[in-house]
Order: structure tokens, then sequence, then C-alpha cells
């Protein structure tokens, strides 16, 4: 028997970085190492942190015994890059200049493929980022809005739906390639996505766009009114945004942002808590039966997954509308370090070869 793979997976957050090691698909090591307000203070932008956050799971890693020239890849968090195809990319100078730029935004998993590759190109291995929230695989025709100026965009939790599907399709003894699949991963934000045979070729904007609202996003709203509210002279620029994404959905109508406490109000009897949670369950239930119509009804499965898929009253309430499409499967939570890990594991196994991040 060959020795297992050895792989790095980090993920940085906000205000922590996630590392693990896996051997193969074994988890041997998982930490979470978390930095104050203060220790972030004194860097301007998130590139800046990159020193100070490398040292820092350098560090960890010799405090929890783990020899890192036995390691046989760096697997990243894919950040905001240019859109991108789906799958397993390696960390190139092309890529790490955009990360640093933020050319898509600044946010702290742009920091995964600039770490992946310094510590990896140390050891003399490979590195990669894996299924990014930028990855595109729309068609065109569904891209066109109904206004020139505004563009449907692909931007959603494209690592753990192609994770989930993968799962779905293992367990069918078949290749993610070869079925189509509807996901709705319900999160802080919604993404529901139709892949037909392998690519997400329709889905929501989750981060700020369509779509069903959410724990904290407004998702499609009424246009016209909107429009007007922009231009009411009450909101700011800044304030409408933070309506859209941040301030929207369960927070806008029950001042809560947890499920689970929404879950409580109804078992307490709160009738508008019922209604609003069954409104955001009967929204993701309509975007499931929309990706359908984009499938022709040609539907292998339906994933439910994300942090809500726990909550089985609202569960319950999607399934029963859209269990009559096909059959449902549901993998609760998010397990992103895993997922990172075996796209990492894909290309060192052969399945599947890495593909070049290039800028047109």
């Amino acid at each position: 028997m060959t020795n297992p793979y050895r792989l790095l997976v980090i993920n940085p957050g906000s205000t922590s970085t996630k590392i693990a090691i896996f051997d193969n698909e074994k988890l041997i090591l998982e930490e979470t190492i978390r930095y104050s307000s203060e220790e972030l203070e004194p860097y301007e932008n998130i590139y800046d942190q990159y020193e100070f956050r490398k040292e820092l799971i350098l560090k960890t890693l010799i405090e929890k015994e783990i020899n890192i020239t036995k390691l046989s890849a760096v697997v990243g968090r894919g950040g905001l890059l240019r859109p991108i195809a789906g799958g397993t990319y390696n960390v190139s100078n092309n890529m790490i200049e955009d990360l640093k730029k933020g050319v898509s935004g600044e946010h702290a998993s742009n920091l995964g493929g600039i770490i992946a590759g310094e510590i990896a190109s140390g050891l003399n291995i490979p590195s990669f980022i894996v299924d990014p929230v930028v990855v595109d695989e729309m068609k065109d025709v569904a891209r066109v809005s109904g206004l020139p100026e505004l563009t449907r965009k692909s931007i959603f939790h494209a690592l753990n739906q192609k994770a989930v599907a993968r799962r779905a399709s293992s367990e069918m003894n078949k290749s993610y390639e070869e079925l189509n699949f509807i996901v709705a991963h319900l999160g802080g934000g919604v993404s529901v996505g139709a892949h037909e045979k392998g690519k997400v070729v329709d889905v929501n904007n989750a981060l700020d766009g369509d779509g069903p609202f959410s724990p904290e996003r407004a998702g499609s709203l009424p246009s016209g009114d909107l429009a007007k509210m922009c231009y009411s002279g009450e909101y700011t620029l800044d304030e409408v945004k933070k309506r859209i994404k941040g301030q929207g959905g369960l927070v806008a109508y029950l001042d809560t942002n947890d499920a689970r406490e929404v879950d409580e109000m109804i078992d307490n009897g709160d009738e508008k808590a019922e209604l609003i949670y069954k409104a955001m369950a009967y929204q993701v239930a309509k975007e499931i039966g929309a990706c359908a119509a984009v499938l022709k009804g040609k539907v292998d499965g339906i994933i439910l997954t994300g942090g809500i898929a726990y909550d089985k009253l609202f569960i319950s309430w999607i399934e029963e509308s859209i269990e009559f499409i096909g059959k449902v499967f549901i993998y609760p939570g998010e397990d992103e370090m895993i997922a990172l890990a075996q796209g990492g594991l894909r290309v060192l196994r052969g399945e599947e070869e890495a593909k070049e991040y290039k800028v047109l």
C-alpha cells in the first residue's frame, strides 16, 4: 500500500484562520487561529496581514509537532479572483498578483492562495485553490437580466455546492459529470444552483443580488419600490447596501439571524415568525422549481445543505413543495476543509487535471 498524501489546508476568515492536516481524507489536525481586533488594527488592507498570518500558521504547526517537510501539497481557500470555471487550480504568479490586488474585491479568503503558494514554494511541492466563490459556468442566456447595464452574476457557495454534488454522485455510483442536480445552500446567504453534467449553468447571486432572502440578505426585491427607496432621501448608498446585505431577510423582520431563535419563537406561538420563516422556505422551494425548468425537468437529485439544513421544520416545508421534482438529499453543514482537501487529492491522484488561472 502506498503512503497517503499529506495535505495542509488553509482557510482564512476575517478574524481567524482555520488550518487542517489531512492524510488522504483522514483528518489528523484541525486548528482555528483567532486574531484580536488589536492584532489586526495595524494592517491597512487584507494583503498586509499576509506575513503575520503565515508566521502564526507555521508556529502553530511546530507547536503541534507537524513536520511540514512531509507535506505532499498545500491547499488554500480561493479568494475573489476573476470569474473562472470550477475545479482545482495551481497557485500561479498571475493568481497571486490578482489576489494581492483584490481584483474582484478584498476579502480574507484572498490570503488562502497567497499563503499556500508561499509555504509550498519553500518546500518544492504543489499548491492549489479549489472552487472559489467566483466560479462562473453560467450559460449566456442566464446572464441576461432585462437591463443591458445590469448583468446577472455568478457568486455563490461554489466550494460546498460542488462538494455535496460530488458526494451525492458517489452515493449513486456515478460521476458528478454524468448527473444533473439542484443544490440549495442554506446559510447566512442562500444560493440555489442548477448543476448540469458538472457545471453550474445557472445560480442566483447569493452575495448581494437575486434569489431567496436569507437570515441576513434581502434577496430579490420589487424593483420599482427599491428604486423609490433609494431616491427617498431617507437612506445613503451605504445604508441601502446594508439593508440588502447584512440587515435584510430574517434580521429585518425578526431582529435575529439565528434560525434556532426563530424556531423558539415559533414554538412559543409567534405567528409572525412562522409566516416569515415559511416565506423563506417558500422562496427557496420556488427557486428550486426555477432550476428544474433550467434543467428541463431532467433532475437526478435535489441537495439541501448548509447550516439551516439541520433545521427539520424548515427542511420539511421545502420538501413538501419540491419532492415531486426528484430525490432529495440532505447534507447539513458546510465542511469546507475536507472539500478543499478533496480538491487537492483529485489532482494528486490523477483523477482531475489542475487548471491554470489565466488573465485575459
